[in-house]
């Protein structure tokens, strides 16, 4: 898989429920479902400044708050997969290997076949749970389908898979937390409840320790941020048998500006570039 800087542009059109949540009270039962500890203290009347809501899909939300988020990847032109084992296991063209020094009977990967691109889409669902204005816990399952585009000839191929992905959860605590900004840590785990023969996750468990910020430039732009990384826990061996470890660390930064181009008290329209980058340290 290229590790490289990307660009994700997305526009942001959040429906009243949340942007409620953030901006203005909400009557009582709608706010047991929505609103947050932090725009639960700042009530109306309470003459505190109403915090801005987190414009951001891929860059983690630095807020605490109670929620359930929804979102979509899709991605292109993957020629190196299982890389790092970031996105997959070790490819099981290694397990055709034998006779050779690269030979890997026990290759998580899907296989046979080098493969040479490929498409994906994900589907992830991830609910967090505030235990206070400074502490939340977190969960999300991913659902994930890859489509196979072309394989190096003469090794072979495998077909399109969907399926459940590998499993997340983890905890954010609250640094700092104040009307324009959150400093927060988050820390996940990611648990190997994918099928890595069909390429679905990386056969190995991960941990990924992670620093968020927001700030509010003004009362209609913020910056997000995040800068983390990822530990497999075991991973393959290889290429060689002498080499210690297949899977790598992986350090992945990102930043997400945006604009309330308009903003009512009954929806908000805010356009959101994030760029995001990986880089593979081993």
């Amino acid at each position: 898989m290229r590790i490289r800087a990307t660009m994700i542009a997305a526009l942001a059109l959040v429906l009243p429920v949340s942007v409620m949540a953030q901006d203005r009270p909400l009557p009582a039962a709608a706010a047991e479902m929505s609103v947050s500890p932090d725009a639960a203290v700042q009530g109306a009347g309470s003459g505190v400044r109403k915090r801005r809501g987190s414009m951001v899909g891929y860059i983690e939300d630095a807020s605490i708050r109670t929620q359930v988020r929804v979102r979509f990847d899709a991605g292109f032109g993957v020629n190196s997969a299982d890389r790092a084992e970031f996105f997959y296991g070790k490819c099981g063209c290694y397990r055709g290997l034998a006779g050779t020094p690269l030979f890997d009977p026990a290759a998580p990967g899907p296989g046979p076949g080098i493969l040479t691109d490929l498409d994906f889409q994900s589907f992830r669902v991830m609910g967090e749970f505030a235990l206070s204005h400074r502490f939340s816990v977190f969960a999300e399952v991913p659902f994930r389908s890859i489509k196979p585009q072309s394989f190096v000839a003469g090794t072979g191929s495998f077909g399109n898979q969907s399926g459940l992905g590998d499993v997340d959860a983890g905890v954010k605590l609250g640094l700092v937390s104040d009307d324009r900004r959150d400093l927060t840590v988050l820390v996940r785990g990611s648990f190997p409840t994918g099928d890595s023969m069909k390429g679905l996750g990386t056969d190995h468990a991960s941990l990924e320790p992670a620093v968020l910020y927001r700030q509010d430039i003004s009362d209609r732009v913020s910056i997000e941020s995040q800068f983390g990384g990822w530990h497999p826990i075991g991973g393959s061996q290889g290429p060689l048998v002498s080499d210690k470890k297949f899977a790598g660390d992986v350090l992945y930064y990102g930043i997400g500006p945006s604009f309330d181009v308009v903003r009512t008290d009954t929806f908000r329209f805010s356009p959101v570039v994030e760029l995001v980058g990986w880089h593979v340290i081993n």
